[in-house]
């Protein structure tokens, strides 16, 4: 637009024309009204509704905030262990060894620091409260849905007969559901999974194929070095001959899991005496076979309760080892044993002689007879002197139940 006489004009706020002269007097004469009409509209012209936005200091988007990154990050090593699980189950699909990957001390020691006693004290506790009559049958079936429990073998299949969930896990069974095997010497404690099994070298044991665990770590010193046909020696391979009692015998291991559906009560495995317990307190971690591929002398870190004694073959041992949530082992003839206790601390063990002047035996154990259970799944690991001609009946992973047999001569 043009003023008369052919010189340009511009509307400065609030509608005042401004003649220009020349561009540099029009930009800065421009600017002078432009801001001066800023300074003289009302303050309600600016305000657009939206929220205030309240900025914190710089420093403060530094800030660590530990929650929210331990979440992450404890989040994302899952993921990266679930990952690495599905892996290997397709490639041992295929047929395909694949060598254990051990945990480092720092991950076996974070693992260690998680509260997991004091967390399967609670859910001891958990277990024994009482259900609803009307609540029992859906929280049940949800239990044998998941963990796919055969009910019909179950002495009471009457789900509202199980007051609380420690009844249900230690149900008992019909007499005929677990034919003991009359024709071999050493039967299946209970029902599980065998991980690993065999003779055992160099003073270690193979909690499964390639990773292994110390054998005196695991049974602790002999109870009484007195009765020794010889002194102790300090070598680890000794430790092994104390143990082999006759001449051409040898030492046998079996590792069975018992998954959280398995039946949770478990059986003497032969005609034997238990002559002491030794029970040692420790951490509680899980014992399935992932992690016992993972965490090498995993049953050396767990709580645990060993027993031993003897058979017509010289040397016996039995231990129940104890797992997450399964703080509880019992034993029937074992009324002093308390397990997960916080009175017994990590790292110690605390033995009973079962031997006194009024039983200069111990305690007789039939092939079959109940010895013990537990309050969830868990693992039997036995361990037992034999002649070299004893042979196991047994696949690695293969699936057993209480009473079938393990191996004989």
């Amino acid at each position: 637009m043009a003023a008369s006489g052919g010189r340009p004009y511009v509307r400065s706020l609030p509608g005042v024309l401004q003649w220009r002269s020349s561009p540099c007097h029009y930009d800065h004469t421009a600017m002078h009204h432009f801001l001066g009409s800023l300074q003289k509209l009302p303050p309600e012209t600016f305000k657009t509704g939206a929220r205030k936005i309240h900025t914190a200091p710089v420093r403060s988007l530094f800030l660590l905030r530990p929650v929210p990154i331990l979440l992450a990050t404890g989040g994302g090593y899952a993921g990266y262990r679930q990952y690495e699980k599905y892996r290997n189950q397709k490639l041992e699909k295929l047929g395909l060894e694949i060598p254990p990957k051990l945990a480092s001390h720092w991950e076996v020691a974070l693992y260690k620091s998680v509260p997991t006693r004091l967390l399967s004290r609670a859910w001891g506790r958990l277990n024994q409260v009482e259900l609803p009559y009307w609540l029992r049958r859906p929280v049940y079936s949800l239990y044998i849905w998941t963990f796919g429990v055969n009910m019909t073998e179950a002495a009471v299949e009457d789900l509202h007969h199980y007051r609380n969930l420690s009844e249900f896990f230690r149900r008992k069974l019909k007499p005929q559901a677990r034919p003991v095997c009359g024709l071999h010497s050493v039967i299946s404690p209970s029902d599980g999974k065998i991980l690993t099994f065999g003779q055992v070298k160099n003073c270690e044991v193979e909690q499964v194929k390639g990773v292994t665990y110390s054998l005196e770590s695991f049974l602790g010193p002999r109870a009484c070095t007195e009765d020794l046909p010889f002194p102790p020696a300090s070598s680890r391979d000794s430790f092994k001959n104390q143990l082999v009692t006759r001449e051409g015998n040898e030492l046998y291991h079996c590792v069975i899991y018992l998954a959280p559906g398995d039946y949770h009560c478990f059986h003497s495995p032969t005609d034997w005496t238990v002559s002491h317990r030794r029970h040692f307190p420790g951490s509680l971690m899980s014992v399935n076979p992932g992690m016992a591929r993972w965490i090498k002398e995993l049953f050396c870190h767990n709580e645990r309760v060993v027993l031993t004694g003897d058979w017509k073959h010289g040397f016996f041992s039995l231990t129940a080892v104890g797992a997450t949530n399964v703080g509880s082992i019992r034993i029937y003839f074992d009324q002093d044993l308390h397990t997960n206790s916080p009175r017994y601390s990590k790292g110690s063990y605390n033995d009973l002689s079962f031997v006194t002047h009024a039983n200069k035996e111990g305690v007789p154990m039939r092939k079959g007879e109940h010895l013990g259970e537990f309050n969830l799944g868990s693992t039997i690991v036995l361990i037992f002197e034999a002649p070299k001609d004893f042979n196991f009946r047994l696949k690695a992973g293969q699936k057993i139940r209480f009473g079938e047999a393990l191996g004989s001569l």
